[in-house]
């Protein structure tokens, strides 16, 4: 069992644009992670398992629903704090930060935001302690890039709706106590539908043979004339922008997230280069090896400063999606890249999973393809900067 010996660097001092309570909220969570999930995620990886223990654990350290209001049992914190925490939990796996940004961006966000109080009340506080756990149905076997091409859909039978269809690569599904679901009526509009575990005609199989978050549980979403109660549909907000307003909130978190990833991918390169010796000396004494480090702590100090920005204006309700894109976009594949140049550092010791690099290389080979591709986010930037759009020939956004 490899001991987790991170040590977080801050290239630019950048915890002094931190307040207290915000050094204290990542403290907590990277002194739980060290704890409780690092000495067991690399076997639960090796498994293709999902650690399911750590529940309980990831809603005390805050990582269901960060942002929720007190009210509906959730800690009340602010953007900067929910971006710390999902930078602790990716510095660990990508498979754990997922886990936790879909239960809050893409489950608790939806019922907080469109939901009524009923709503809002009835799950918000079972999802913030992990008493329930949940899922988010967007993407389908055909529509992945396109969401408005949806073929999932419900009917108006007069004291219930059936909903028919299938959702695919969906994080949490075969644990998933419900599901928000987005599906199109029978005027072709997209609303959000809250379906629960036990409904007839709803299973969640699971999808195997994973080479990327395997310490993540994912699945389908299958509905089979579901009879879904007129109560649990999402009435403030519908059409395509009810769910990419979620993917905002998922993406910014992964903004985050990578930085954890490519921090920890930094730090074990570090270390290993000053006690890897080659020809009597220390890797980190040659110059290539220091070019490798070198670029890494100034990406990495380039993502933390975009994204702390992004905090700041998602704080004063300024992002944009834009915005937000663009952070996803440079953070996954900076990442990425940081994963790839740690591996080589680390030399064969490097595919090994006595340390994390590996991991985090196939984890993040997943992040910079969902909640919107590396071209995807691409083109929303271009579309941004000139106005035009290169999604469809009419010119509108997907």
């Amino acid at each position: 069992m490899a001991e987790d010996r991170f040590q977080a660097p801050d290239y630019y001092n950048l915890d002094e644009l931190l307040t207290e309570e915000h050094k204290l909220i990542r403290e907590t969570v990277r002194a739980w992670v060290k704890k409780e999930v690092s000495p067991i995620i690399e076997e639960y990886a090796q498994k293709a398992q999902f650690p399911k223990q750590i529940i309980a654990g990831l809603a005390e350290v805050g990582g269901f629903g960060p942002y929720i209001p007190t009210e509906y049992g959730g800690p009340g914190l602010d953007q900067i704090s929910y971006g710390l925490i999902m930078q602790e939990l990716e510095r660990c796996d990508s498979g754990v930060r997922s886990t936790s940004s879909v239960q809050s961006s893409l489950v608790m966000y939806p019922i907080w935001k469109y939901g009524n109080e009923e709503q809002r009340k009835k799950y918000l506080p079972k999802l913030a302690t992990g008493e329930f756990i949940g899922c988010f149905g967007l993407t389908e076997p055909d529509h992945g890039s396109n969401p408005g091409g949806m073929i999932t859909n419900f009917k108006d039978m007069g004291d219930h709706y059936l909903l028919n269809g299938a959702k695919m690569w969906i994080t949490n599904a075969p644990i998933a106590d419900i599901a928000v679901v987005w599906a199109k009526n029978e005027q072709g509009r997209i609303h959000g539908l809250i379906v629960e575990r036990g409904m007839e005609g709803f299973t969640t199989p699971e999808t195997h043979d994973k080479w990327s978050l395997r310490a993540s549980v994912t699945g389908e979403l299958v509905f089979d004339n579901v009879k879904v109660p007129k109560a649990n549909l999402l009435p403030n907000k519908s059409g395509l922008g009810a769910p990419l307003g979620c993917l905002d909130s998922a993406r910014y978190g992964i903004a985050w997230g990578a930085i954890g990833a490519a921090m920890d991918c930094y730090d074990s390169a570090l270390r290993y280069s000053k006690e890897r010796k080659q020809f009597g000396v220390p890797i980190a004494s040659f110059q290539l090896t220091q070019k490798k480090l070198a670029e890494m702590i100034t990406e990495i100090t380039k993502a933390q400063l975009l994204t702390w920005r992004l905090g700041v204006l998602r704080n004063e309700g300024k992002a944009t999606s834009a915005q937000i894109s663009m952070a996803k976009r440079n953070n996954v594949d900076m990442a990425l890249k940081i994963a790839r140049e740690a591996r080589q550092i680390h030399g064969a010791m490097g595919i090994t999973g006595e340390y994390s690099i590996m991991r985090h290389m196939a984890n993040l080979e997943s992040v910079v393809t969902y909640e919107g591709t590396h071209d995807i986010h691409l083109l929303i930037t271009g579309m941004d900067v000139t106005g035009l759009s290169a999604f469809k020939n009419d010119g509108t956004q997907f």
